[in-house]
Formats: C-alpha cells, structure tokens, sequence
C-alpha cells in the first residue's frame, strides 16, 4: 500500500497542482505540505493540526477525506505506540521540598516561642527596684498620667 503523503502527492501531481497552489488553497504552509508528502507527521503541530491538514488537502485535490483519514489511521496505527504515563519523580520531589519548607516553617515558629518565653522578663528575677510599678519609691507621690 502506498504511504499517504506518496498518495496525496501522486494526487496533486496528476492534477497538475504545484505546491504552492494547494498551500493557497488550503492554507497550509508550504514546509508544512512537503512535510505531508514526504510523511514526516512527527515534525507537525500535533494531531488535530495534521488531521485538519489532511482534510484539507484531500478537498484541494478532490480526493474524498474519509479515505485519506482512513489511510492515514491505519499508516500511523502500526508507526505510534503511545508511552504509558509514568508518576515522575519531579513532582514527588516538588511534594517534599514542600513538606521540608513546612517543617523548617514549624520549628522556626517553636523556636521563636521557646526563646520568647525563656527570654521574658519575670517579676522575681528583677530586682525590686525594677519589680514594682512605681520604679521602686515607695514614698514618691502618685501623680496621675494626663
């Protein structure tokens, strides 16, 4: 069986259509359509482009586009085995940085509360000139704070 971008290019050649002309029809650009004849799909956008491509091909050389999806189909179902998606171990090791930086977060906290409470001043450890609220004078008059 013949390869689909032969097939299509053997189309246009026998309707006497440059490349050019069926990049103007179809809009596709031109390293785009010899990619197409030459089957080299890999080297294209993706999937829904090269399928819009073919479709659009087929039309500017009158094939019908049911057929050249079908060949198309069938000439990349042996060619494409699609990978299973395998858990990487990038996004593992993104979820323990992020626990890691949590846990420095936590003990940073707990650090700063145990040194906030070992370093607060106590009312016995003072001396009592700096114990009471008067700073001490007991017999200095009370003068109210305006």
């Amino acid at each position: 069986m013949e390869s689909i971008g032969r097939y299509l290019r053997h189309a246009r050649e026998t309707r006497a259509m440059s490349v050019e002309e069926v990049s103007r029809a179809t809009r596709i650009p031109v390293p785009s359509i010899e990619r197409i004849e030459a089957d080299h799909f890999d080297d294209l956008p993706g999937e829904v482009f090269v399928r819009g491509f073919l479709r659009a091909y087929a039309r500017a050389v009158s094939l019908p586009v049911e057929e050249v999806l079908a060949r198309y189909t069938a000439s990349r179902r042996v060619a494409v085995v699609t990978p299973l998606p395998i858990a990487s171990p990038a996004g593992g090791s993104q979820g323990k940085r992020f626990g890691v930086a949590m846990a420095f977060v936590l003990l940073l906290i707990l650090f700063t509360l145990a040194l906030s409470i070992v370093m607060r001043p106590r009312g016995h450890d003072m001396p009592p000139e700096l114990s009471s609220s008067d700073g001490g004078r007991r017999d200095a008059p009370q003068t109210p704070l305006v």
